[in-house]
């Protein structure tokens, strides 16, 4: 009975993990393909990923878009996880009655959809232009300024920092540390898995996100994969090889990154869990 039943348990696994991948599977076929073998529905390999990625970069701007996801994706990781981590280790460390409130209401924003804080963001930004160009309609800035962090990473930090032994602050401050020198140089160290975590979450989200950029991004030079992506597919007679081509490409950052972390990512998760 227990070796049946363990072989059940291998044979749904092994279907989920099928229905998981095969998603990207398709995805890597078809870009080697033409773009009528893709309408065709064709699973097997093709020989033309190479055509279809020359194409690609004879067609669209490729690699400034790339490096304009990057230049964001990497900027918003880094002042996310600042933000927000400060915010759960004062949230947590810090905790009064006063604070719990903050929080909680911090909490209820999470309950309201982007797409109702779109229009008062495009007019802020625009008036931004006026004064700050810089940082007005149509810069990576004022891609990066909305998501600078999110109420969900500071929860994420503030539960994972119960989990943080409290005698080590103490020890650090019998030492003459500041409250500065205690954060940057223990409690920092410390969470690496947190921070793996929160990093791959949040620059996933950034890499990916398609909405506001599109919004607050007008000219072509300032495209992001996505958007580059979405264009491909909007046109006329779109060709699906050079666009399976395009989201492979797009895909290899954020995967490479969760492979590198995924160890950290998993540990930084259950250390959440069990906050």
């Amino acid at each position: 009975m227990a070796k049946l039943r363990r072989v059940f348990i291998y044979v749904f696994l092994s279907g989920a993990a099928l229905v998981s991948i095969f998603p990207f599977l398709w995805m890597v076929v078809s870009a080697t393909n033409r773009s009528v073998d893709v309408t065709k529905g064709r699973l097997l390999p093709g020989t033309h990923f190479f055509e279809n990625f020359r194409n690609l970069i004879d067609t669209v701007n490729l690699v400034p878009s790339l490096m304009n996801s990057a230049k964001i994706s990497i900027s918003t990781t880094v002042l996310s996880l600042l933000i927000a981590s400060l915010a759960g280790y004062g949230f947590e460390i810090y905790r009064s009655k006063t604070t719990d409130v903050v929080f909680t209401i911090l909490l209820l924003s999470m309950m309201i959809p982007f797409a109702a804080l779109m229009v008062p963001l495009f007019r802020m930004f625009a008036g931004f232009s006026q004064v700050f160009p810089m940082i007005g309609i149509n810069t990576l800035t004022a891609v990066v300024i909305p998501t600078l962090t999110t109420a969900f990473l500071i929860f994420f930090f503030r539960q994972s920092t119960k989990m943080f032994p409290r005698e080590l602050l103490e020890a650090g401050r019998m030492d003459g540390l500041s409250e500065l020198g205690l954060f940057f140089r223990i409690y920092l160290p410390t969470m690496k898995t947190t921070y793996a975590a929160a990093a791959i979450i949040t620059f996933m989200a950034s890499w990916n996100n398609y909405l506001w950029p599109l919004v607050v991004l007008q000219s072509p030079d300032k495209m992001t994969i996505p958007l580059l992506i979405s264009n491909l597919g909007s046109s006329y007679s779109p060709d699906f090889g050079v666009i399976m081509t395009a989201i492979v490409i797009a895909t290899l950052p954020t995967a490479l990154i969760f492979f590198i972390m995924q160890k950290h990512f998993v540990a930084g998760m259950m250390g959440s869990i069990k906050g």
